[in-house]
């Protein structure tokens, strides 16, 4: 069916991310203070390829998450900024194709600095990596938000590594017009407090005080320390089904910032908190939450903490919303299970799992998956998951 509502409907896409240009830092922080150690971009002859560095450093390949509309398959990728195509590096383009794939906005992420911002703690100078954070949202703001009004939703990132700072960047962030804030849900693989630990209560009440929902990216702990493996031949197999396989165990570890939160109070001791499962999917989604409820009563958690007034999944229907993009009959199945108010649309734009179509990935455009995979749903339901629902939560009405 073709679905006519779709031109009534803002669409915001609430995962995509933004293509670090090389001079992010550079033309924000002194080089002439802290030289190298400011993140910046040099070509690698031995590898042909232009890669990000933090101080000596070398940390990832710069264009390797700008995908879409990209030859090769996953792992392979663009070897330059210059290579990737021009609407993952330039603004102006991304917003033609925005409006040519019917997408009202786009909510953004990083990819340099981590999906929960602890890839500057290689820089290891407390006064940097605070400056490289500051940065970053203010060219979120420069570039996106401001510089194309209501097309682009920041969401700031902080320096979870001290507390202090992150109340006060959190505070800032809001002034100067970002919707929410990003954290990672593993800070322990960075040597900090465990996630459940009160430590970072300051963070969550200073996030709930200002209404800005927390975020929690997959992969937002020590990438390499989750997924290192020895070297050996069982592990030999295959680069893309190496990275296929990654993805998907990412996907479903976000289950386990979920259970952080609701088993360790911080949904009951911040009721109107609200957190985002981002770049996760949504079909796990009822199998986690009943299996949080089991485990729930099966334990006694009630009875260890009677202060706890709801079920996990009664805490996730209050204050936690979930991300979906390619997901068919696990997407409706959990439609059905969760209800249509706290499930986001997305894309992931241009990461090599986006809902862009190319020659090498088996993505269609976004209004032909809608029409396709929930074009049967009520007129009210696609304009919750499609744009109210992120609109309530990002305050863009």
């Amino acid at each position: 069916m073709t679905i006519t509502i779709l031109d009534d409907i803002q669409v915001i896409d609430t995962d995509t991310h933004v293509t670090e240009p090389a001079d992010l830092w550079t033309s924000r922080i002194s080089t002439q203070k802290w030289g190298d150690k400011v993140p910046h971009v040099k070509w690698d002859a031995k590898s042909q390829e232009e890669f990000w560095y933090f101080g000596g450093e070398r940390v990832m390949s710069t264009a390797s998450p700008a995908m879409a509309f990209w030859h090769e398959f996953p792992p392979g990728h663009p070897h330059s900024l210059a290579d990737a195509h021009p609407t993952t590096t330039d603004v102006a383009q991304r917003v033609a194709l925005m409006d040519d794939y019917g997408i009202h906005a786009h909510v953004l992420y990083p990819n340099i600095a981590g999906f929960g911002t602890g890839r500057f703690l290689t820089v290891r100078e407390p006064e940097l990596m605070l400056e490289c954070v500051r940065a970053y949202n203010d060219f979120l703001i420069e570039e996106y938000s401001d510089a194309h009004d209501g097309r682009f939703v920041a969401v700031a990132a902080v320096p979870f590594w001290d507390v202090e700072a992150s109340v006060k960047e959190i505070q800032r962030a809001a002034e100067i017009g970002h919707k929410g804030i990003m954290m990672g849900s593993q800070p322990d693989d960075w040597g900090q407090p465990f996630l459940t630990d009160r430590h970072w209560d300051p963070i969550w009440a200073t996030a709930q005080d200002l209404d800005l929902s927390i975020n929690f990216h997959i992969a937002s702990g020590d990438f390499s320390k989750q997924f290192a493996a020895p070297p050996s031949p069982t592990n030999d197999f295959g680069g893309s089904a190496s990275y296929a396989s990654m993805g998907v165990q990412l996907f479903v570890g976000n289950a386990g910032a979920l259970a952080k939160v609701i088993y360790g109070g911080i949904c009951h001791r911040f009721p109107r908190l609200n957190f985002v499962s981002v770049e996760s999917g949504i079909g796990w989604l009822p199998f986690a939450l009943e299996a949080m409820d089991w485990q729930w009563k099966n334990c006694g958690v009630a009875q260890e903490h009677p202060e706890y007034d709801l079920l996990p999944s009664e805490y996730f229907r209050r204050q936690i919303y979930g991300c979906f993009w390619f997901e068919n009959a696990t997407a409706k199945f959990a439609l059905d299970f969760l209800g249509d108010d706290h499930i986001f649309y997305e894309t992931d734009f241009p990461h090599p799992t986006c809902m862009a179509p190319g020659p090498a990935t088996t993505a269609v455009r976004p209004q032909e998956y809608i029409e396709h995979a929930l074009g049967d749903l009520p007129e009210a339901t696609l304009r919750r998951i499609l744009h109210d629902n992120a609109a309530r939560v990002y305050h863009l009405d």
